[in-house]
Formats: structure tokens, sequence, C-alpha cells
């Protein structure tokens, strides 16, 4: 049963902020949060370490204590949720995707979007577009705001894919399904206005047949919009993310049609460092 979720923790306030965040989810979500600390110095300091052995170093038994202070509070304010505390030595993004791949209960990893050391090389490099692009559990992008964590309007990058209401049932797991989505087209192929509003019909009614969600609506962003107000892609769907107050965005991994388009303009890579609002990327398959 996937009944966990995997924080990466560099004792910021942003990873801290992703620890609220993931306790505060609905759906009596989760039961079980493993916090993981990286140490990804390569510096002479490991330079004798044997294969799968600990670091010995001062920075070790710091972490250590942090970490348990840090479960302590958390375990004080979220009583019903069992902490675990792990610590890795190597690359973030590989021990990450390591970790999921050995312990099939993890339902994602929920990552703070600012921080130092480690998470700080991560956010700052291309390794956090690879944490997006191959992680084998959905991967929730968590912003440091100090807006208070809503979950009532979510928002969906849709071109009417399977793909795409895959990802919608990873987020259910975990948001639940008492929240209004927002399904976001943009319109590259300049297709009519009627024939979109039939796709969306049809793709409506499929969700609401498979989730039970039944609050939908969704926006069209045309090719005209984009030329006239020289906007790229990235840039409209940040727009839709303003106007329509949306809390999360749900990111599907597609080649195809619009979302090659996505990819090719590096859209996802573009929206994976301009974190305005949480962003949930849905697992490879």
């Amino acid at each position: 049963m996937k009944n966990k979720i995997l924080i990466p923790v560099d004792f910021t306030d942003s990873s801290r902020q992703a620890i609220n965040y993931a306790c505060l989810l609905p759906h009596n979500n989760p039961h079980e949060i493993d916090l993981i600390h990286v140490f990804t110095d390569h510096s002479n300091a490991f330079h004798n370490i044997k294969e799968n052995a600990e670091p010995q170093d001062y920075r070790v038994e710091d972490a250590k204590r942090d970490l348990q202070e840090l479960i302590e509070i958390c375990q004080i304010e979220f009583p019903d949720i069992k902490f675990n505390a792990l610590f890795k030595t190597g690359n973030l993004f590989e021990t990450l995707r390591k970790t999921v791949s050995e312990d099939d209960s993890y339902k994602a990893i929920v990552m703070g979007t600012k921080g130092s050391s480690g998470l700080d090389a991560l956010l700052l490099g291309s390794n956090m577009f690879e944490v997006f692009q191959n992680s084998k559990v959905p991967v929730l992008a968590v912003p440091k705001t100090d807006k208070k964590n809503h979950f009532d309007k979510i928002g969906l990058l849709c071109n009417f894919k399977n793909g795409e209401l895959d990802v919608l049932k990873q987020a259910i797991e975990l948001y639940g399904t008492n929240f209004e989505i927002l399904l976001i087209h943009v319109n590259t192929n300049n297709e009519s206005v009627a024939a979109l509003d039939t796709k969306f019909k049809e793709f409506i009614n499929k969700i609401i047949e498979e989730t039970g969600i039944e609050n939908i609506s969704y926006v069209i962003k045309t090719q005209a919009f984009l030329v006239q107000y020289k906007e790229d892609i990235a840039s409209a769907i940040n727009s839709v993310i303003s106007d329509e107050l949306i809390d999360v965005l749900l990111v599907t991994k597609s080649k195809k049609g619009f979302l090659r388009k996505i990819i090719e303009e590096n859209v996802v890579k573009q929206m994976a460092y301009q974190i305005q609002i949480p962003k949930f990327f849905g697992k490879t398959n």
C-alpha cells in the first residue's frame, strides 16, 4: 500500500514549509512521512569513505541532532503522522530516485523550492528538471510563500490525453476529490472553438465517470492571444494560474501534440524553476 511521502530536508524554512504542506494535505494523507537528508558534499571530507559506509564527518552528528529535533516538533504538531529519519550520501537526484525505487510504498516526493546546500544545488541546476522528468512517483514542488495552503481549485494542463487523466488520479491520492478542476488548453493547432468544445465535453464526461468529480471548467488560450500579448506558452499558463486563482497545477509528462510543444519550448522546465504555486508533476510510466 502506498502510504508514505518522501521529503528532502536541508533544515531551511523552505523544507519546513514542504513538511507542513504535506502534513496538511486532505483526504487523511499522509499516514507516514520519511524525512531524508542527503549529504551531497564530495570534498575531501568524504574522500576515504567506503561504499555504503556512513560519512565520518561532524555534519553527520549535527544533521542527526537537527533532524531529530525537527521530528519532535513535527510530531507534537501532527501527532497522527509517523515521521522517520533517513540519511544518505551522494547526488540528491540519484538518491531520491533510488530511494523511491527501492521502496514501493511512496506515493509522492514533496520538495521545497528554495534552500541551501543539497537542495540549493538541485534547484539551481539541471537536476531539478530531471527529478520531475524521471521520478517513478509523482513529485510535488512547494514554493516558499506566506500564503495559506488551499486545495480548492486544481488546474490541469489538458490535451485530452489518457495520461492527463492518470495524473489527475495520482493527484487524487493526495488531494481527495473535494476540489474544482480547471482544464487549461493552449490551442497551438488553431482548432475551431466548436471542435474544442466537443473535445472538452467528451473529456469532462470521462473525468466524471472515472473520478466522480463534477465541478469542472475549462479555459482556452489561443494562438491569437499569444501573438497579441507576445507571450510564450509558459507565461500564458502562468497568467491563467494568476487570473483563475489556481491552488495547485497538475503537469503531465508527454511528447504528444500540445505537450510535445511544451517540451520543445522547455515549458515544463521553465515552470519547474518559476514556481508560483505548488505544482504536481505526474510520474513517468
